[in-house]
């Protein structure tokens, strides 16, 4: 059930769209299902004109697909859609995290270790289920932002933040169950000391490495969820095989 509770925003409209994407990232509204403008407004509480600008808005992020006759749609997943996503990412992510190490001083340096040591202690101290994955990811992304906040292109970083969540939407809904990994923060860790020590080559396939982790690990919990689900199905006819035949 989609919460109604809003962030603080400017607008009503800025209100709206923060709430429809939210939903869209935790796959509380499914891949592909139509968005009926009146019905959203009814459920969230807020007028069509804010849920439509909302809509609007989330079609340029990619989230929201337009449809004829001013209708809407969830956009789709796909393993296609997935690795092109990470390959825009992963050029855009590179550049920007280049930019930052050439142009970074102190300051950006301190967000950089503050973001990492915030994802360590939430890591330390708390116990991990699917509501703790949700924050963690937002710890995550908020490294990974610091990582590229000295480029001096607000597009770039904008344009990350709209990938980095159209990942996220994938890992939420492939993902639920999977535990964290230590590999991911030795990742970070090393990332950090790349970074730190302005060794730019050395940090820029880091990073690139690390963004490519992401279709790997949710192509193989994909494959490993599609045998689960083979396995299930023929489990009862072999059952019923074995059961059928007579002792000779």
């Amino acid at each position: 059930m989609m919460k109604t509770a809003t962030p603080p925003s400017d607008t009503l409209a800025e209100q709206a769209t923060a709430v429809l994407q939210n939903a869209i990232l935790q796959s509380e509204l499914e891949p592909g299902s139509k968005l009926r403008v009146h019905e959203l407004a009814r459920q969230l509480g807020f007028g069509t004109t804010p849920i439509r600008e909302g809509l609007l808005r989330l079609v340029s992020r990619g989230h929201v697909v337009a449809t004829g006759n001013q209708g809407f749609r969830v956009a789709g997943m796909s393993r296609e859609d997935l690795d092109d996503i990470v390959r825009v990412r992963t050029l855009v992510e590179v550049e920007a995290l280049r930019a930052s190490i050439q142009r970074g001083d102190h300051e950006w340096e301190a967000r950089v270790v503050a973001a990492l040591h915030r994802m360590r202690r939430f890591e330390e101290v708390t116990a991990w289920d699917e509501a703790a994955a949700g924050e963690f990811d937002s710890l995550h992304k908020d490294y990974h932002v610091a990582l590229i906040s000295a480029c001096g292109s607000p597009r770039l970083i904008e344009l990350q933040s709209s990938l980095y969540d159209q990942t996220y939407r994938y890992r939420h809904h492939m993902m639920k169950g999977v535990g964290r990994s230590s590999l991911i923060a030795a990742e970070h860790d090393e990332l950090t000391r790349l970074v730190l020590d302005r060794h730019e080559s050395a940090a820029c396939e880091a990073v690139r490495a690390h963004i490519l982790m992401t279709p790997a690990m949710l192509h193989a919990a994909d494959e490993a969820a599609s045998v689960l689900a083979t396995a299930a199905k023929t489990a009862p006819a072999s059952r019923a095989a074995v059961r059928s035949k007579k002792p000779a």
